[in-house]
């Protein structure tokens, strides 16, 4: 009884009960908000990666010495060929 007369543990109590249940930055919020954070954090360093092997790639095709990697890029991507050449597609089954 003189727990709940005592003024400064029920506003206390209130102000716990507000924050976590009826504020706008709740617990179930937050909590959903570090799951975003993570998946995007997941997903930039996905992006990150992409980008640093398509520069090397971009570096790779841009060499003015290096026509044979020009060559093989487009053979094996678009599928190119020379005259009088004939190309072979291999294409496992899936099971």
């Amino acid at each position: 009884m003189r727990l709940i007369r005592n003024y400064y543990l029920m506003s206390g109590l209130v102000f716990i009960v507000w924050m976590l249940f009826f504020d706008s930055n709740n617990l179930m919020n937050q909590l959903h908000n570090q799951a975003d954070l993570q998946e995007l954090l997941q997903q930039k360093a996905f992006y990150q990666d992409e980008i640093s092997r398509n520069k090397t790639l971009v570096d790779e095709l841009t060499d003015p010495n290096d026509r044979r990697a020009l060559e093989k890029y487009g053979r094996e991507k678009y599928l190119m060929k020379k005259e009088r050449e004939e190309i072979f597609l291999i294409i496992p089954e899936k099971n």
